[in-house]
């Protein structure tokens, strides 16, 4: 696709595949608007942080298919695959990104069960008697 700009974001256990078209801001989400697809606007406004950050909002439509985890997640995944894109477009556009944390990976997952526990670390419940 030519002037497009492509990125992959992860969150959790969702990824996305972002590509940036110059346009007026539209977000569509497997197909979908940004709007219907998450259904909450506190996530539909993290999504929007990179472009507000970098002072491009309307100059870019946002075309992104997401999988994987939950709409949090997968919001996440949008939000650093839209600041990876951002970054492929302007190379400047990297020091106002890093310094707001839009690149770098969250690694925060959840912990796997441990044997003996109820959850990762939820133990039995003691029983005197």
């Amino acid at each position: 696709m030519p002037n497009s700009h492509y990125a992959t974001g992860h969150r959790k256990t969702s990824a996305a595949k972002v590509w940036l078209f110059p346009g007026t801001g539209e977000i569509t989400i497997n197909g979908k608007p940004a709007r219907e697809h998450f259904q909450r606007d506190s996530l539909e406004s993290m999504v929007q942080e990179p472009f507000e950050v970098t002072q491009t909002e309307g100059r870019f439509d946002v075309k992104a298919t997401c999988v994987g985890g939950g709409i949090a997640g997968q919001a996440g995944a949008l939000r650093h695959g839209i600041s990876r894109a951002l970054v492929a477009f302007d190379e400047s556009l990297r020091t106002t990104l890093r310094r707001g944390g839009f690149l770098t990976r969250d690694p925060r997952v959840k912990e796997r069960k441990h044997a003996g526990f109820r959850r990762a670390r939820r133990g039995k419940q003691f029983s005197k008697r």
